[in-house]
């Protein structure tokens, strides 16, 4: 006799399990716990095999019967539907340990110790917010281009065009990765060349020497926090990267030898760098050392001294002072460096000082020191510029 749906909800659990069987094999199981499910009994190459279907209520009767249909259907086809139910679940789980996510977190973690703890943290944050939510769960080998391209016009979206290419790139060196570990057969973002949209580099905003004295003036007259101004005094004076100088430390400092130890952690290039101090970036320290508050930073958070200043702080005390969009805390290195080179000073002295790239990774380890003397006179030569300029130093 079939089943219908009131015997299968009134059906109670008793000392033992037992079945109510429905047509065609199908059968609910009531366990002594009063828990209920499908099963299908039928042959395959004569031997006697069940499947399970689910649980009741969850699964119909009606659900039942048409599961129990297909995989008749499939019996009959020469398909046994429990084994194919073991390789489908072994599949999952393939898929499941070859998901973009996992290896991706695998390929971070094999990086990690090539490069700066900085840059590792970044690029999983980006991995999380932008990559992760769209295909991180996709078996890495079943990923297509298009797929891959969709979710890089959704960052584009937003006008984060930059990052859109980096998390191009970064796709890319995790499925070389996947390839290498045999885990896919092609990189797919090499199909995506030329799919991003490209915008014209723009450079940070800078002055011009014409425009130096007017900025000196205001930087005198700004009412702002006093380290925020000290902090761009000491800057221009160095002309650092903004992120060299808000990391600065006192330990860093040889009052001395009138220099500025920066380790290779904190430098972009990763090679130690010596900024040798003039006298008026020494006296700048000497200011900041009245105001500092104890901390180990020179240029401590406003808020909190053991954290180091905010990277927007001087950039907005420079909107105060009416250069928004006309100038940037970085765009002095440019203003500096041209005005060296125009005032006849060596190339290879400004851009040793710059900290610029070095080629060769082995020569560069033992470059921070190069051409240490003539640095010296040139920052004293250009601090004593700027004094001449309107930067005041007591």
């Amino acid at each position: 006799m079939a089943l219908t749906d009131i015997i299968a909800k009134n059906a109670k659990p008793k000392e033992k399990l037992y079945k109510l069987s429905d047509e065609k094999g199908l059968r609910l199981v009531i366990n002594v716990n009063g828990g209920k499910y499908w099963q299908l009994k039928y042959r395959y190459l004569g031997k006697e095999k069940t499947l399970s279907f689910g649980t009741y209520p969850d699964i119909s009767l009606k659900e039942a019967r048409e599961k129990r249909d297909i995989a008749r259907k499939k019996i009959s086809d020469g398909i046994d539907p429990s084994e194919e139910k073991k390789i489908e679940k072994v599949q999952k789980h393939l898929n499941l340990e070859n998901s973009f996510k996992n290896i991706a977190l695998e390929w971070h973690q094999k990086n990690l110790g090539k490069w700066k703890e900085r840059h590792g943290k970044y690029i999983l944050k980006r991995l999380e917010a932008d990559i992760f939510p769209e295909i991180g769960h996709r078996p890495i080998n079943q990923i297509n281009a298009p797929e891959l391209l969709s979710l890089l016009h959704k960052i584009e979206k937003r006008g984060a065009f930059d990052i859109a290419k980096r998390a191009l790139q970064t796709s890319g060196q995790i499925f070389r990765f996947a390839i290498a570990t045999g885990r896919a057969e092609r990189d797919i973002s090499a199909d995506l060349k030329g799919a991003l949209t490209v915008r014209k580099s723009k450079h940070h905003n800078r002055l011009e020497e014409s425009e130096l004295p007017e900025f000196l003036e205001k930087l005198e007259k700004y009412d702002g926090e006093i380290l925020t101004k000290l902090a761009l005094k000491f800057l221009i004076n160095t002309f650092v990267r903004t992120i060299e100088l808000r990391g600065a430390k006192w330990d860093e400092i040889n009052f001395n030898d009138k220099e500025w130890h920066i380790p290779a952690e904190r430098m972009k290039m990763g090679y130690k760098h010596i900024v040798p101090l003039s006298r008026q970036s020494l006296e700048i320290l000497e200011e900041i050392k009245k105001i500092n508050n104890n901390s180990d930073f020179i240029f401590p958070s406003q808020k909190n001294k053991n954290k180091q200043m905010s990277e927007n702080t001087m950039l907005f005390a420079m909107y105060r002072m009416g250069y928004h969009s006309r100038a940037t805390p970085h765009g002095f290195r440019a203003t500096i460096s041209t005005i060296l080179n125009e005032k006849g000073f060596n190339r290879d002295h400004i851009e040793r000082q710059l900290a610029h790239g070095e080629r060769d990774k082995v020569r560069a380890t033992y470059n921070h020191a190069q051409y240490l003397e003539d640095r010296h006179k040139m920052m004293g030569w250009w601090s004593d510029y700027l004094e001449n300029k309107g930067m005041k130093f007591e």
